[in-house]
């Protein structure tokens, strides 16, 4: 079962970030799509809507981005494609980060999956017939 959105126009997709971020108290949102898809853009707008006071980039590198907002709660931005294996994954803690209670939104997913907690969000961006679709899987 997934729900689906349109995300083609970027108002869209801030509306849609927001309606996200209601779902439920689960903080855990596992972003997939192909390079380019929008899942920093994605993060970008749910950090928007948390009220984010750092700049939101793409943790490619670095592996985890730690960001915070004007009351100093924390949320952590997670890309996992340059992972070798899932001890690097264990070794960067983070079953600390996933039970810490705050937002956490992971892009490149498929590595580390195990280790996530039962329950969290999925998103899957994709472009169907020259429109970008946000699928919530559930």
């Amino acid at each position: 079962m997934c729900e689906k959105y349109d995300i083609s126009n970027l108002d869209d997709l801030s509306s849609v970030a927001l309606e996200l971020l209601s779902l439920s108290d689960n903080r855990i949102f596992v972003i997939e799509g192909d390079l380019g898809a929008g899942k920093t853009t994605l993060v970008k707008y749910m950090c928007s809507h948390l009220q984010i006071i750092d700049s939101v980039s793409s943790p490619t590198f670095p592996i985890i981005n730690e960001y915070e907002n004007s009351n100093g709660d924390k949320c952590f931005h997670f890309d996992f494609y340059r992972l070798n294996n899932i001890k690097e994954a264990i070794m960067l803690g983070v079953d600390s980060y996933f039970s810490s209670g705050c937002y956490c939104f992971i892009e490149w997913p498929d590595l580390i999956k195990s280790l996530l907690p039962p329950d969290y969000h999925h998103i899957k961006l994709k472009e169907i017939n020259n429109t970008r679709q946000l699928l919530l899987l559930k």
